[in-house]
């Protein structure tokens, strides 16, 4: 996940018509600064990794661990985080952020987009292959509305 920021022009610098843009992109860059910090638990520590706001339902964000490895971060309905390895163990590709969420007997999974098998985001554990499974990594959030 790449996010690019555009520094906000000094208010004084700006004439009287990009005035409103400017406090428009002021509030937006305060309410980001006020959203809930994502951060997993890795072998090097607790590691903050993007947002809540970066987030959406149903779809997934990978991020680069300190190691060199690649989480898969999801966030529910709820708004509960999960994070488990990106790579899926079927082929070795670094895909799982990209596959489908959904839930089988009230367990949140995803399914990899290349050969569907699916992985419960709680526990790593493939829900169609017991004899394999994907690192899953403890989350929490801090700051903003909530941590847990």
């Amino acid at each position: 996940m790449a996010t690019t920021l555009t520094p906000l022009a000094h208010p004084a610098a700006v004439g009287p018509a990009t005035a409103s843009a400017t406090a428009t992109a002021s509030a937006s860059a305060a309410a980001a600064a006020t959203a809930a910090t994502v951060e997993i638990r890795c072998p090097q520590g607790w590691v903050a990794v993007c947002t809540m706001d970066d987030l959406t339902p149903g779809r997934g964000v990978a991020a680069l661990l300190p190691d060199g490895t690649q989480a898969a971060l999801f966030a529910d309905r709820a708004g509960q985080a999960y994070a488990i390895a990106n790579r899926d163990p079927f082929t070795g590709a670094q895909v799982l952020s990209r596959g489908l969420t959904g839930s089988a007997d009230g367990r949140a999974f995803v399914a990899s987009p290349l050969l569907k098998q699916r992985f419960d985001l709680a526990s790593g554990h493939c829900l169609d292959d017991p004899e394999v499974a994907v690192a899953a990594y403890p989350v929490r959030t801090r700051g903003g509305e909530r941590d847990s």
